[in-house]
């Protein structure tokens, strides 16, 4: 087993290497005991850049959805939101009702709403609602502000009281100002990282910044099904609400499949960033600037992996290497 434990560390290391990432970590959990732990490089692209550990926090970008995920699935479970096919005109009276039509909660949370917007914010349908799958923010945007709405505070403000810290995490925020644990992202090889920050907390902006230990136990958890040393810390119907396939039947059949803004494994697809060796049933979530994370239940399994450059390696091939490295771990841990 050490030998494939080195291989998964060599691929991390060598895409770190490949994609110009001047860090990586990785976190492997198997029956809720992290067997693999393994950080490399710094902080930042710069001289004299501090060392990646253990309390390294990256910024998970898009990965930050996982987290809106799992409290639109508690606004569902408390009926806030009566179905996931409530119509969104019904709860977003500040839309064009035209624009929005019959467009579906269902629809935002699985990136089949077909929304998109120009750079003066003015919104524009570019697809016939669930014909098609784009990754736009809108959507996020959206379902960030109608959190809000719902509980009187913000998705992280409700995941705060409600999950990390019965579950005690304490190292994943939504950064306003630079801290020493932080780490930089690459823009480009050829420039200095920056921080990554936001002007709010409040989970609108793409600030969200977590260790690789902290990312692999919010992956834990939603394999335990909110059962988390001896208690129930959410309830199990509000996982399963959001890490089984919740969006409509595609035409297209190489389509990805989605959660609440998870991406979950049913039958393969080309066009999926899951590995068509990953179990039925497995769910990830990614995020522009290298993080991954990956449930397999199928083996008690959560592999979490952190960069720090924007942008996945492959360029428009992106995804091969995504499929790749979780069928990579399928293949050792199966």
């Amino acid at each position: 087993m050490a030998e494939n434990y080195q291989r998964l560390i060599s691929y991390v290391e060598e895409i770190m290497e490949l994609n110009h990432s001047s860090a990586s970590s990785l976190v492997v959990i198997k029956e809720n005991e992290i067997i693999l732990e393994q950080y490399c490089g710094y902080h930042s692209n710069s001289v004299s850049s501090t060392p990646i550990t253990e309390t390294s926090e990256f910024n998970v970008a898009s990965a930050r959805k996982s987290y809106l995920g799992l409290a639109v699935a508690f606004a569902l479970y408390e009926n806030k939101i009566k179905s996931l096919d409530d119509y969104a005109i019904d709860y977003f009276d500040e839309y064009d009702k035209e624009l929005l039509a019959n467009t579906t909660i269902r629809h935002l949370v699985t990136h089949s709403h077909g929304l998109h917007q120009k750079d003066d914010g003015t919104l524009f349908r570019e697809f016939d609602l669930g014909k098609g799958w784009a990754y736009r923010g809108i959507n996020v945007l959206m379902m960030t502000e109608l959190i809000k709405r719902l509980y009187g505070k913000s998705f992280p403000e409700l995941l705060k009281e409600r999950v990390f810290l019965p579950l005690g995490i304490k190292e994943t925020a939504w950064y306003t100002k630079p801290n020493e644990k932080l780490v930089q992202v690459i823009d480009s090889p050829n420039e200095v990282a920056t921080f990554k920050l936001g002007s709010t907390d409040d989970g609108s902006d793409s600030n969200l910044h977590t260790t690789a230990r902290e990312f692999a136990l919010w992956g834990n958890l939603h394999l335990n099904n909110g059962f988390v040393n001896g208690k129930q810390i959410v309830p199990k119907k509000v996982i399963r609400l959001a890490t089984q396939v919740q969006n409509p039947i595609y035409k297209d059949k190489d389509t990805p499949q989605n959660g609440l803004f998870w991406y979950v494994q049913d039958t393969p697809s080309l066009k999926s960033e899951i590995g068509e060796r990953v179990p039925e049933g497995s769910y990830q979530i990614l995020g522009i600037t290298g993080p991954t994370l990956l449930v397999i239940p199928k083996h008690n399994l959560v592999v979490a992996k952190m960069y720090n450059k924007r942008y996945n390696y492959g360029g428009d091939n992106y995804l091969h290497y995504l499929r790749e490295f979780s069928n990579i771990v399928a293949d050792i841990f199966k």
